[in-house]
């Protein structure tokens, strides 16, 4: 049975990049949302968005953070690596700079989104693993990402 996890990234720069990882397969992600739904979510304010990652999160027992060039740092991603681990769920990390967006163009890698959230004074990249998919082309990186989520995402699990 695939793991429920909630997929977290910038989504104006890596939505597409994102849908890939999730159309993987081998874990059960959140549902895309539309730019239209979520422009109706993030129309209701700040409770609203916190009201939608929250219902979104219920029931996953992971968080997978979709790094991409500017995820790093990020309001609601920071918010979203912070209840996972207040919550208890396994977290981790896959840079996805190396996969093509719809334009066929990759990114430059971002900073660690760990490393931008403390708790108890500590960093979170001291305790969470974000991964770099190996090889330099965007397939390789993809399935290098295919072959290995599922294991990053127990391995998430059993640290937490």
């Amino acid at each position: 049975m695939a793991r429920r996890v909630f997929f977290s990234f910038h989504y104006k720069p890596d939505n597409w990049r994102a849908s890939q990882v999730r159309n993987i397969g081998t874990v059960e992600g959140n549902s895309p949302v539309s730019d239209n739904e979520w422009e109706d979510v993030t129309n209701g304010g700040d409770s609203a968005i916190k009201k939608w990652i929250d219902d979104q999160m219920d029931g996953k027992s992971c968080v997978v953070v979709l790094a991409g060039e500017n995820t790093a740092d990020r309001k609601w991603i920071n918010y979203e690596i912070k209840k996972a681990w207040e919550d208890g769920k396994g977290l981790v990390g896959i840079y996805i700079n190396k996969l093509k967006d719809a334009d066929g163009k990759t990114a430059s890698k971002g900073a660690n989104p760990f490393s931008k959230v403390t708790v108890d004074g500590e960093t979170l990249s001291q305790e969470v693993d974000c991964h770099t998919p190996t090889g330099t082309s965007s397939s390789a990186a993809y399935n290098d990402i295919a072959d290995n989520i599922e294991q990053w995402v127990e391995d998430a699990i059993e640290s937490n």
